[in-house]
């Protein structure tokens, strides 16, 4: 038979290859022009492809590697797939019942085992170890389509019940099912071609779990310290309880809650569960008259002006008399903006903000004077003055938020004696299922996307493309301050994901396909085919969730 040879563009350079080769081997020709490792490809700029796909006609390719999004996410995932095998593995398929993947600690994740298997340090060296036998063998990731009727009974058979549940809320016909050696799982997302690719990691046993340590995207060939952050881990795990206690541990339970229960109760006792948290807060606040600035600070939407509301309601109960001050109203004029390094406007740094005024306010204030307050339209990226004048009185205190709160230079001239700091985030306790992790910055983009479009005019596709630059931001304006926090609160809600659905959808549909963004859209709709949508009529008016869908009762 003759062969059949196509013509593939690859930057500026054209070249033959024989139909039917794989990715794999194209890239392997050109990694040592890529300083990190390629992990996707590609093609005519629409679609992405796994390296073991095989070429079958003309086209252009660029390679994705794991420095970029979109590839790191596919090592990580690939890494647990790996991480669950070698545990089953080495603890027995019989004895090891579930392995559930929880959530990010110090760059990696908090995991545990459920089952007749102990784990302590004897145990993790040896999964550890059997993980580098898996990555020297080099062995295959292959990938099956099968029905999903089929794949549900396989999940029924393989003790993986929380896929089960999944699956049979799925409208399509056929799913992707993922296997090294005989060891058979689902996985969302992009998988590396083999174990080979998957040599950088370290297992850390903590609390009742392990830690698996992974590069970071930055760094990908390199292992960060091991460093976690006790505070926030706290409150991690104390959602992930709470979840466990309400029954919706993953999307397919809470489609369950969705279709046999009441959704009002299951939203009341959600919020309810919040109110006594903020309750809580607002009771050690009262316990220290001396702190008359509360300080709240947290990444990009999490829902801190609601969270400023909720808890000077709370504040009154004490007998408190509390002034909300939104930060964001000190942004400096827009032209004065500072920019990133892609020439965007760099909203999350510290420079955006007119930190000397606001200084001078507070002080001003806490003096006992009356001043006209800013307020600052996003819309037109200018700031303007409140009429009213706002003067403190003996109970008054100020209830300050802002993603700068924690950094010391943000409030270098109030003293620290006088302040009483929060950290607030949507720490998304919610998983697709015991293997695959909602990332919180997912959870965080989606509710950013709606709110932009309501109240800032700006479109999916360009909240999409600042969103990078608003994650640098967090990494060295927010996360290193976090765990100077006496409180910590997790504002994110176990039912919103189904509510933010219908209100997402039509924003990512309208983003444009030729645009960079488009794969980030198009990653979000595949998200959200997992969900059973819920009208947002059970949402109340104080809910953090109004925040972003609108048609809250504290106007924003």
């Amino acid at each position: 038979m003759e062969k059949e040879f196509c013509t593939v563009q690859i930057g500026e350079r054209i070249k033959t290859y024989e139909k039917g080769i794989t990715y794999k081997a194209i890239a392997e020709e050109f990694q040592k022009e890529y300083p990190h490792q390629i992990v996707l490809v590609f093609i005519d700029r629409l679609r992405l492809q796994e390296l073991n796909k095989r070429l079958k006609k003309d086209c252009e390719l660029s390679f994705i590697t794991t420095a970029d999004s979109i590839g790191y996410e596919t090592y990580r995932r690939s890494l647990c797939f790996m991480l669950v095998k070698a545990i089953h593995d080495v603890g027995g398929h019989d004895k090891v019942e579930n392995v559930r993947i929880h959530f990010s600690v110090s760059k990696g994740y908090y995991c545990t085992i459920e089952g007749d298997v102990k784990l302590n340090q004897v145990f993790l060296e040896r999964v550890e170890a059997r993980m580098h036998e898996l990555a020297e063998a080099k062995i295959p990731i292959e990938k099956r389509s099968v029905h999903t009727s089929e794949a549900v009974d396989l999940f029924r058979k393989h003790g993986m019940y929380d896929k089960e549940r999944l699956f049979g809320y799925r409208r399509v016909s056929r799913v992707n099912i993922y296997k090294m050696n005989e060891f058979e799982d689902y996985y969302y997302g992009y998988m590396v071609p083999d174990s080979g690719y998957l040599k950088k990691f370290a297992l850390y046993l903590y609390d009742e779990g392990f830690v698996i340590q992974m590069p970071t995207r930055e760094n990908p060939e390199v292992l960060p310290d091991f460093a976690p952050r006790k505070k926030l881990f706290q409150v991690l795990k104390s959602s992930v309880l709470w979840g466990d206690l309400q029954n919706i541990e993953t999307v397919g339970a809470l489609n369950d809650m969705i279709t046999k229960y009441d959704m009002r109760e299951i939203v009341l006792v959600q919020e309810a569960y919040q109110e006594r948290q903020i309750a809580e807060i607002a009771a050690r606040i009262a316990e220290r008259p001396e702190n008359k600035i509360v300080l709240i600070a947290g990444p990009s939407s999490s829902g801190k002006t609601t969270f400023s509301h909720r808890l000077s309601i709370q504040l009154r109960t004490q007998g408190m008399r509390p002034h909300p001050i939104a930060v964001d109203n000190y942004f400096v004029n827009r032209e004065d903006t500072p920019r990133d390094a892609d020439g965007n406007y760099n909203f999350e740094c510290l420079e955006a903000i007119d930190v000397s005024s606001f200084n001078e306010d507070m002080k001003a204030l806490l003096a006992g004077e009356a001043i006209h307050l800013p307020v600052f339209d996003f819309k037109k990226g200018i700031r303007s003055y409140d009429t009213n004048p706002t003067q403190l009185g003996e109970q008054d205190i100020l209830v300050i938020e802002g993603i700068h709160c924690l950094n010391p230079k943000m409030t270098q001239g109030l003293s620290d004696d006088r302040k009483f700091r929060i950290y607030i985030s949507a720490l998304t306790q919610l998983n697709i299922d015991e293997h695959n992790r909602i990332p919180s910055t997912d959870g965080r983009l989606i509710r950013r996307i709606v709110r932009d479009a309501r109240t800032r005019g700006i479109s999916a596709q360009n909240t999409i493309a600042m969103w990078s630059s608003v994650r640098r931001g967090e990494e060295e304006n927010i996360f290193p301050f976090q765990e100077e926090a006496d409180m910590m609160f997790n504002s994110s809600l176990l039912y919103e994901l189904s509510v933010l659905k219908q209100y997402v959808e039509p924003l990512l549909f309208g983003v444009e396909k030729d645009s960079p963004e488009y794969l980030e859209a198009k990653r979000l709709l595949k998200f959200f085919d997992y969900f059973i949508g819920i009208g947002s009529e059970y949402v109340p008016a104080n809910s953090l969730l109004r925040e972003f869908i609108g048609g809250g009762c504290f106007g924003v």
